[in-house]
């Protein structure tokens, strides 16, 4: 078996610096340190950051008054921080930067009148956060057919923005019907597509022709992961999504199977390593390693 190792890969500066924020909270202020939701949509890196004292929670409720609080890298909407004020929380912003981009232009497209179209997953962590910014000017898509179907109150004011963990390709054919209907839609000024993600999905595009099959580390609550694992599909490879090493099922493979192996923007380094070492303990695996951009965004630290 001959493993492409692809670069890049895992942590993305958003996820890098969230986790971090739970860590230096940790140390600074000690256990407990709530978070909402999961920091990042990875079992591993929840579990570790719950060992060290952080305790997740899905509602605020489940607060004590007055305790630290971390809002996730995928953004809340106001309603979460007036309800965390109205607790007297110490509220800690671990939002990723990229998503607060796009609730700025949520806020500004609102100020002006404009009906916002928000392709993005329903459910999704980061689509309710950023659709609370303006719920009642937001309309939700996801596919070319809800592109289709969606209604606006005035065709020559409107605006899309995305989700920032989208597949390119899916966003741009969503894109390309909203063009359509509105020729004078307006678009980000800047792809709300974040880098990570971008990077990650053309790495799959550009190598998967070489490959048999694909594995992508990544958790299943992890959008950007599971992208890559459908952009492999759609190319016709086999590609399996897989948490961790313990994962693989062998008889997914053969001997002599040529492997792309990537990860997502929220898993851990370490879990490509034990991978790396299983394909090699059972396969007897030679590897490569492939980079096609260098990667050196970095975020500041908020206030903790």
């Amino acid at each position: 078996m001959h493993i492409l190792l692809a670069k890049p890969r895992g942590f993305c500066a958003g996820v890098d610096r969230a986790i971090k924020i739970v860590e230096h909270a940790l140390e600074r202020y000690g256990a407990p340190v709530y978070v909402l939701k999961h920091i990042v949509h990875n079992a591993h890196v929840v579990e570790k950051l719950r060992r060290q004292g952080a305790v997740f929670v899905k509602t605020l409720e489940e607060v004590p008054e007055e305790s630290r609080l971390l809002f996730s890298a995928h953004g809340v909407s106001p309603d979460r921080h007036a309800e965390a004020k109205a607790r007297h929380l110490h509220v800690i912003d671990a939002t990723c930067p990229l998503v607060a981009k796009v609730h700025k232009e949520i806020r500004r497209f609102a100020e002006d009148g404009y009906t916002i179209i928000y392709i993005g997953d329903a459910g999704h962590d980061e689509t309710l956060g950023a659709v609370g910014w303006a719920p009642e000017h937001i309309r939700l898509v996801r596919t070319e057919e809800d592109a289709w179907k969606v209604s606006v109150a005035d065709p020559e004011r409107v605006a899309y923005i995305t989700q920032t963990t989208l597949s390119i390709v899916d966003c741009e054919d969503v894109a390309n019907v909203l063009r359509a209907r509105f020729p004078k839609i307006t678009a980000p000024k800047k792809p709300d597509i974040c880098y990570a993600t971008s990077n990650r999905q053309m790495a799959v595009l550009s190598l998967v022709p070489e490959v048999d099959k694909v594995l992508v580390v990544g958790d299943p609550e992890s959008a950007n992961s599971c992208r890559l694992r459908d952009i492999a599909l759609k190319l016709g490879k086999p590609s399996y999504l897989i948490q961790d090493a313990s994962r693989i099922d062998k008889a997914w493979l053969c001997g002599d199977d040529t492997i792309l192996l990537t990860s997502g923007a929220s898993a851990p380094d370490h879990l490509i390593r034990e991978v790396i070492e299983f394909l090699k303990q059972h396969f007897g695996s030679t590897m490569e390693e492939r980079s096609l951009v260098e990667e050196d965004v970095h975020f500041q630290l908020p206030p903790i």
